[in-house]
Order: C-alpha cells, then structure tokens, then sequence
C-alpha cells in the first residue's frame, strides 16, 4: 500500500466504478494477499475473476518470446519498450497467450527501473559474490541476477522482509519506490543504482472470465485499465530522486555502479534462452 502500483489501481477502481456507474467493481488486495505471483495466474487459468500485475518474464512460461521485453539492459528508455508494445509483433503474443487462456488487460504501465538494497556496499560484479539476492520466482531474473555476479533465491515479495530480517538473504531489487513502500531499509543499509532492468507491467486475467464480460463493460474495464497505466506513468517517472532522498534520510547508503561491467556480464542471457526465436 501507498506505493506507486497501489495509488494507480485505486484511480483505477474510482474510474471503472465511476465510468460504468456502478456496474463494474473493483476489489484491491495488495502484498500478495491472494498468494504468490504463480498461484493468481492459476487462479486465472480456472476462471476466477482475478485480475494480477504481472511482467514479460512471468508471462514467458506461455509465450516465450515476450520475456525479452524485460531482458537486462535491453533498453536506455521506456518509448523504445512502449514501441515494441504497440507493434504487429506483440500483438502476436497477445493472441498466443489467449490461446493459453491468459488475456493482457493493459500493457502500458511502467513499473520502474530495477535497482538492489543490499546488507553491504555493491559497485561491481565481483562485490556480489556469496551475496543471496532475492528475485522473482522465473527463470529471467534468475540468470540475470546470477550473470550479476549474486546467488539468486526466487521468494514471493511478501516473504522478503522476514527473510531479510532472519538474514535468509542478503537483499533484494526492484524498483525504488517498491523498496522504500516495502521498509526494506529498515533491515538493510546499502542501496546500489545498477538499473539492470527498465520494467514494465501488463495486468492480466484469464481469458474464460474476460469472455463472461459484457462488451461495453469489458472496454470500460481496459479503457481505465490504460487510463491508471498514465497516471502511474507521471508518478514513476517523477519519483526516483525524491525516493533516493528518503532512503538516505533512512540512513541508506546510495552507490552509483560500474554500468558497464554489469552491461557486459549479462550479455551472455541473451543466448540462454533457446525457446526464444532466432532474431
């Protein structure tokens, strides 16, 4: 609650309740209250009315060529990620992944650039070595953590704070503001810049409940799903160096990196992934 993700899906919901008068509800269940990232896109795939912020690399296990969307250092800016979104290609995957039973409400939501809070001060590849970093569940962030130089340890977000706090980890990333909402600062001192990753989000539901949707309801649903995906545009672009400030006053240390090092350490994910097409 309270982070940029969390104050757009409230607009979200005051403007789908408010378009289609009434007859739409939105329901909010943030900090993984209805399980883990793997467990809602289950539910989805069984009908329920659950809808879920999820990325390319979670989305990869049904359709494997959208994972590059979020591959490490892919991109300098989001126009070049919003570009491939709106392009014949990935609306090829968004065909794909209906015919998986999964059905891309919206896809213009920047998420942040992924940066790592960590137990100890971090400024090259070789600083990660023995050093447990936490990542999501999926094979992407795993190898791109592990070409990072760390030990990746897939957990749900939910879990990250005890395991912060029972030293299971070393840190974790994600982008600043879903740190600083997280209080990870409280267990771990050391902030280090790497943006390794410029993220964007789609939200998705499963294709058997998106069909139940009346016609007018469903575009109002999408509709306001792309106007929150603006408004938390203005909020994520805006809110990195004020993050940084609170963390500092936290008492976190802030660390610049070696780009370039991190930028060739990962250059080899690029061919790790044989289920994605040549090209």
């Amino acid at each position: 609650p309270g982070e940029p993700v969390d104050l757009a899906v409230n607009e979200w919901k005051r403007l789908a309740e408010e378009q289609s008068n009434g007859r739409l509800k939105l329901e909010l269940y943030p900090s993984s209250q209805l399980g883990s990232k793997v467990d809602v896109i289950e539910q989805m795939k069984t009908g329920s009315n659950v809808i879920a912020i999820a990325d390319p690399s979670f989305l990869m296990d049904f359709v494997p060529d959208i994972g590059i969307l979020v591959a490490p250092f892919l991109s300098d800016n989001y126009d070049d990620l919003f570009k491939l979104t709106k392009s014949d290609w990935f609306k090829g995957q968004e065909t794909q992944l209906q015919g998986k039973g999964l059905n891309i409400v919206t896809t213009n939501w920047i998420y942040g650039t992924r940066h790592t809070i960590l137990d100890k001060k971090v400024t090259k590849p070789e600083d990660f070595k023995g050093m447990k970093v936490r990542v999501p569940n999926n094979k992407l962030f795993i190898k791109t953590l592990e070409l990072m130089g760390a030990t990746p340890t897939p957990m749900p977000w939910g879990d990250v704070y005890p395991a912060l706090s029972q030293g299971v980890v070393n840190g974790a990333e994600n982008p600043l503001p879903v740190l600083y909402g997280a209080k990870m600062y409280e267990q771990v001192k050391f902030l280090s810049l790497t943006g390794h990753i410029l993220m964007v989000s789609q939200w998705i539901a499963g294709q058997g409940f998106i069909e139940t949707l009346p016609e007018d309801i469903l575009q109002i649903f999408k509709d306001t799903g792309v106007q929150a995906g603006e408004f938390v545009n203005e909020i994520v672009l805006n809110i990195d160096e004020e993050t940084i400030q609170k963390l500092k006053d936290e008492g976190v240390t802030v660390s610049e990196v070696d780009h370039e090092a991190f930028r060739e350490a990962v250059k080899g994910i690029y061919d790790e992934f044989p289920e994605w097409s040549p090209g």
